[in-house]
């Protein structure tokens, strides 16, 4: 009798942590969490993963050894998740492994995460399937993002609603009253934040927006930075990473605007680039989806006081934490993974051409046997 239970596990573009849930399938594929973990990234394994975001000496071989050293944390996730739910390994039917996102170009037909599924096969006794975005962009799709159809299963009973992930990069899902399905990437999320604040100030992420609450957002700098970039008006389906938003893209455009002057301080900055995420949110949602009633947040960024302030200034509907309708805000993706993998393991699609543009809808992932 095939298994009920599934893991998944997610490593995000903040390149913070892996979380991870076990997650019980039965009530006719929506998911009941048995046991959650968020386990940090290693500092040097985060540093590398970084690095290799660039054009570097010998990327293949640190890749490789990159993706070995996330298949251990993995592996090491899996086992506190069974323990916690006192379950044997031979009772879950897989897991579903993201793996690390460092490139990033479905235009030119390719999308790399680093991963070694065959290592977390091996360590962990349980099935993996991972490598979920190939297929999607082998049929002329963007590969991302991955969870609208997993959205629509968990919180696709009361349409019109947007779920908002906000991760390093922020994705929406628009759930139509008439049961379509639409999503696409809106721009940065925290990756723009998280890099002017360990630049400025050495800590990896602004708590709680604390610092920019600190600063006075800038609208002449806010309105150039949604001027200077192009991708912010292409229309969905799209995509984007730290390929695009990262520290050039963020530096080459402060230097600029500061030209001539010493331009807005570094606190100011922050609060801007807060709003900037604030502001590109809303106008998608506004744009392709005006009809929504209210906004679910989820991601890390749905932590930040300071970002949700703004979203809400911004959106001209409500909007909540995905906690109050009892799914933790950090961990809906790594739920979503989990049923990725009962999705792949069911043969149904979650590759969706109203989100990516593909030619038909696919099952999405690769397997690696127990």
């Amino acid at each position: 009798m095939a298994s009920s239970l599934f893991i998944g596990l997610m490593s995000g573009t903040s390149t913070d942590g892996v979380d991870g849930v076990l997650a019980d399938f039965s009530a006719t594929g929506r998911p009941r969490s048995l046991a959650s973990i968020s386990l940090p990234m290693p500092a040097a394994l985060r540093e590398e993963f970084l690095a290799l975001n660039l054009v570097g000496e010998n990327e293949l071989a640190r890749a490789a050894l990159a993706g070995n050293a996330l298949a251990e944390l993995y592996a090491q996730a899996v086992q506190s998740l069974l323990a916690q739910a006192d379950v044997d390994p031979a009772k879950v039917g897989a897991i579903g492994a993201h793996g690390q996102t460092v490139r990033h170009d479905p235009a030119a037909g390719y999308t790399i995460q680093i991963n070694a599924p065959a290592v977390l096969a091996e360590r962990s006794g349980i099935a993996v399937i991972a490598d979920f975005r190939s297929r999607d962009i082998a049929a002329g799709g963007q590969g991302a993002p991955l969870v609208p159809a997993f959205h629509h299963a968990l919180f696709g009973e009361a349409a019109p609603r947007a779920v908002l992930n906000l991760g390093g990069i922020a994705n929406v899902t628009l759930l139509d009253a008439d049961g379509g399905i639409r999503g696409f990437d809106t721009g940065p999320a925290n990756v723009l934040m998280d890099l002017w604040a360990y630049a400025k100030t050495g800590q990896a992420y602004d708590i709680d927006g604390a610092w920019a609450g600190t600063g006075q957002a800038n609208a002449g700098l806010l309105d150039m930075l949604i001027r200077s970039e192009p991708w912010f008006e292409r229309a969905p389906p799209k995509s984007t990473g730290r390929d695009m938003f990262n520290w050039a893209w963020l530096s080459q455009r402060i230097t600029e605007f500061r030209a001539g002057s010493a331009g807005p301080a570094d606190n100011d900055i922050q609060a801007t680039l807060q709003q900037l995420t604030a502001a590109t949110v809303a106008q998608a949602i506004v744009r392709h989806a005006p009809e929504t009633r209210e906004v679910l947040v989820c991601g890390g960024g749905a932590l930040n006081g300071g970002l949700l302030r703004d979203l809400r200034h911004a959106l001209p509907c409500p909007v909540r934490p995905t906690s109050e309708l009892g799914v933790p805000v950090q961990m809906v993706e790594a739920l979503a993974f989990a049923w990725l993998a009962w999705a792949h393991e069911h043969s149904r699609p979650a590759g969706l051409p109203s989100v990516t543009g593909a030619r038909g809808a696919r099952v999405l992932g690769c397997k690696y046997p127990a």
